[in-house]
């Protein structure tokens, strides 16, 4: 009997998928606070999962804590960020089909408008911004910067007079504005960045990479990817 048991498990690991069978649910971190960069990614790679049979559960978390989870394996995936994210977490692997582009744009108050000629052209104010985005941390060195947890307390603080301008992505921060009525709050251009997004695996699902990749590039060609982008972010 114990021979049979053996042979019984040993043929159902052949025909069984791997690891993926037991885990039915991916769990994916991403930054705190709901927002439409947010609804887009959540709903595509809902569908995305669905198709290969899995769950997804989406587990919000402060920028930073959110990539460590999914860097330490804490949680199986990060929901989206730009391409590059895994020089400096390099257990995560990216999905190359873009979900969205993200556009870094400066939203002032008190500030007169101004022409924002890159990076640079910051240094004299004191910026605002979500803990956690890479890209703004790593252009803002150096210069005067209030990091906050919720993009609802970078734009608090820039009510209150306690920063000069918040950087985010544009639809982000117009959510933000919408939802909670701050009065006055304007973008300034040109961008100071646009960038597609994708999602990352953590490196132990790398058997799934293949697959999601295909069932992505299938929701390309169907329209999924951008009707559904069109529904979220047309507003802004």
């Amino acid at each position: 009997m114990p021979d049979r048991r053996r042979s019984l498990a040993a043929l159902m690991a052949l025909i069984a998928p791997p690891i993926y069978a037991q885990a039915v649910v991916m769990r994916a971190s991403t930054l705190l606070e709901p927002d439409p960069a947010t609804t887009v990614a959540e709903r595509v790679m809902r569908e995305a999962y669905r198709r290969l049979g899995l769950g997804l559960e989406v587990q919000s978390l402060p920028g930073e804590r959110s990539l460590l989870s999914a860097n330490t394996g804490e949680s199986d995936a990060e929901l989206y960020r730009r391409a590059g994210i895994e020089r400096a977490y390099p257990n995560l692997l990216m999905v190359p089909v873009a979900l969205q582009t993200y556009e870094i744009v400066v939203f002032t108050k008190s500030v007169p408008a101004f022409a924002v000629s890159g990076w640079e052209s910051l240094r004299p104010y004191r910026l605002g911004f979500v803990k956690g985005i890479k890209i703004i941390e790593e252009h803002t060195v150096g210069m005067r910067v209030e990091t906050v947890a919720t993009m609802l307390q970078a734009f608090t603080k820039l009510e209150l007079g306690r920063t000069d301008l918040v950087l985010a992505n544009r639809v982000s921060g117009l959510a933000t504005v919408n939802a909670h009525r701050f009065a006055g709050v304007s973008v300034l251009t040109p961008p100071l960045a646009s960038f597609p997004v994708f999602h990352y695996l953590h490196r132990r699902h790398r058997g799934l990479l293949a697959r999601l990749t295909e069932v992505l590039r299938e929701l390309e060609r169907e329209r999924f990817i951008a009707s559904v982008q069109e529904e979220v972010l047309g507003s802004y």
